[in-house]
């Protein structure tokens, strides 16, 4: 069998020092996660960004920048996963928008509610994508580069 990563996407947006979270069902457990899921066949990377922000929060996202590129061998799932995390803004909330299955809530944490919750994060991934926004990480989306199929 041929080993292969999980390619996710994740976005850390800011807001007067509180950042766009979600509260979550995975493996039976309450988890806190940035918005963020897998990249779908056919579907650019800041594409998949934009749905999965969508999808789990009811917000519009405009990305900005990426923030990193993370390797992480899940030790829960024994699955490695590859996330780009990107940066932006909310453009439009649509609260009439139900969302996704296994979202319980979208919610606005500071670093300090993050960082007293870090046994409730999903993946030490969420911290540290905070922190190297925090730290002013920025590259620009140029460095993306999607070829459609010919």
């Amino acid at each position: 069998m041929r080993w292969k990563a999980n390619v996710t996407v994740a976005a850390v947006i800011e807001k007067d020092n509180r950042f766009l979270m979600i509260e979550e069902e995975s493996d039976g457990e309450i988890v806190i996660n940035q918005p963020a899921g897998h990249l779908e066949k056919d579907e650019s990377i800041i594409a998949a960004v934009k749905r999965e922000v969508q999808e789990e929060t009811a917000w519009e996202f405009q990305p900005s920048y990426l923030v990193g590129i993370y390797l992480y061998p899940s030790k829960n799932n024994n699955i490695t996963y590859l996330r780009i995390c990107f940066s932006g803004q909310c453009v439009n909330y649509k609260p009439e928008q139900k969302l996704d299955e296994g979202i319980i809530q979208a919610m606005w944490l500071s670093k300090e509610e993050l960082e007293a919750n870090s046994a409730n994060l999903r993946s030490p991934l969420v911290m540290q994508c905070v922190n190297d926004f925090l730290s002013g990480q920025q590259y620009s989306l140029y460095l993306l580069h999607h070829y459609e199929n010919e």
